[in-house]
């Protein structure tokens, strides 16, 4: 299950515009207008599309779902399904609560991610230890005619926890990789994603069989981690993979060189990374989604807890 908000499958700016310097009633009556026009697919569409295409690979399990989880009115989200039936998304489920704050349902519907074009939304789910990220602005195009999922992860902050780079904070490069080394053979603690990792992991196994079966068959799915470590930090990263039980198909050691040299490459249809240094330049390469999670966003969970304050 994931949970998305409607900004960030669709593209609602221009009408988050005329909610944000018209107020509500004009709002709605923009929607209202609108309501046989399709939107624009939004950054998080592609990631979506593919997701879903995995109930068509295996139909008697039906295993992927994705619900809606809107600030929108039960009136205006009426346009949202309707372009959903037009882009050929498969989402019936939904929650359209008028201005009110959403991340409170993502248990509810029992989601293993939240994905929301609103940053208060986002920072509020993961201080209240829900899996979230902030789709990144974007203006890439989506290839319909390529059906295949890639979905790239940061290790730490994202898969793990952040226990290695609160060293590498405290200290420099050589404390990083000698803490890192001490430990190679002590998995890390789970990060705000390791569930979607594991989950998604199943379907990498299912795949994986499939194509051992029948030598023609093309995989629906790939999984990178995209991290800066490099050997010989990669060992412990090794070790805490092997524990949870799962593998990525493909692994970057950048060694603090630019992810986005890999990601242009690699194309995945969602990046999921904590450092806004690091999604700043992918997003104009890949769908990127930040994950304001641990030491690297300390002070921006701080300062949200001050405004809520």
């Amino acid at each position: 299950m994931v949970a998305v908000s409607s900004r960030a499958v669709f593209d609602l700016e221009e009408a988050n515009a005329v909610f944000e310097g018209e107020g509500v009633e004009s709002y709605k009556r923009y929607q209202s207008e609108r309501i046989d026009v399709p939107l624009a697919k939004g950054v998080a569409f592609p990631f979506i599309r593919r997701l879903l295409r995995l109930n068509e690979l295996y139909p008697d399990e039906l295993p992927v779902e994705v619900v809606v989880l809107s600030r929108n009115s039960p009136e205006t989200g009426r346009r949202f399904f309707k372009s959903c039936a037009t882009h050929g998304l498969n989402i019936t489920r939904g929650a359209f609560l008028s201005g009110q704050d959403t991340h409170h349902y993502a248990s509810a519907f029992n989601a293993s991610l939240f994905l929301s074009a609103n940053r208060a939304d986002v920072m509020s789910a993961t201080q209240a230890g829900f899996p979230a990220g902030l789709v990144m602005p974007s203006k890439l195009e989506d290839n319909e005619t390529d059906h295949e999922l890639r979905i790239a992860f940061d290790f730490d902050g994202v898969l793990a926890d952040d226990e290695a780079e609160k060293v590498y904070a405290d200290g420099q490069i050589k404390a990083f990789q000698a803490h890192e080394t001490i430990h190679s053979q002590r998995p890390h603690d789970p990060g705000p994603l390791k569930e979607l990792f594991t989950k998604i992991g199943f379907f990498q196994k299912l795949e994986t069989k499939r194509a051992d079966a029948d030598r023609t068959y093309k995989p629906a799915l790939r999984v990178a981690i995209v991290t800066a470590r490099n050997a010989p930090a990669n060992e412990r990263l090794a070790t805490t993979l092997k524990h949870w039980g799962f593998d990525a198909a493909e692994l970057f050691l950048m060694g603090g060189i630019d992810k986005t040299r890999v990601l242009g490459v690699l194309k995945p249809n969602i990046f999921f990374d904590d450092q806004l240094s690091h999604l700043d330049p992918a997003s104009g390469v890949v769908p990127s989604v930040w994950v304001p999670f641990g030491i690297r966003n300390t002070h921006l969970n701080s300062t949200i807890t001050e405004v809520q304050t």
